[in-house]
């Protein structure tokens, strides 16, 4: 069976909808699949597929397993996301944010969390972890050029537009 073709289901409210294939593992069965919290959410929540629980103390990272392979169609990728509650109540992020899945990335997707806190923080089987948007993206092919067209803003960059509003 082809799984890396996606099935449009439709478009509703412009918001398009994609089918695509997702194989769970033994060590998450009982965990949720991936969801969207409310009907306009971007990010789906990911569960920890862990067997027992797992400290993360400060400056700690962990690759943590979701049990989820997916086959994503082609143009498609799989953005893995912070939750912000983590960040914000207890500083465990996402550390290589966004992390990337490709569409012929056929492994487990796993979620490289590290704790920026003061404090440990346990991370349990079924906490969402994490959030995976998925987003269409193109493919390039760059066209070498002696001169670039000129910009306002030109080669100004990191913080050279301030931070107050004009």
């Amino acid at each position: 069976m082809n799984t890396s073709n996606p099935v449009k289901l439709d478009v509703k409210d412009g918001v398009e909808r994609v089918e695509i294939a997702l194989k769970p593992h033994e060590h998450a069965v009982g965990l949720n699949l991936p969801t969207y919290a409310t009907e306009q959410s971007a990010g789906m929540d990911l569960s920890a597929a862990l067997e027992e629980a797992l400290e993360l103390a400060p400056g700690e990272r962990a690759l943590v397993p979701t049990g989820l392979t997916i086959a994503l169609p082609a143009g498609y990728e799989a953005q893995i996301r912070p939750r912000s509650g983590l960040a914000m109540k207890h500083g465990v992020t996402v550390l290589n944010s966004p992390g990337t899945i490709d569409a012929d990335y056929r492994g487990e997707i796993k979620v490289l969390l590290v704790n920026l806190g003061q404090e440990d923080f346990t991370i349990e089987r079924g906490m969402r972890i994490a959030q995976m948007v998925i987003a269409r993206h193109a493919n390039v092919s760059w066209r070498v050029v002696k001169d670039l067209d000129e910009t306002e803003r030109g080669s100004g960059g990191f913080g050279s537009t301030g931070t107050q509003h004009q």
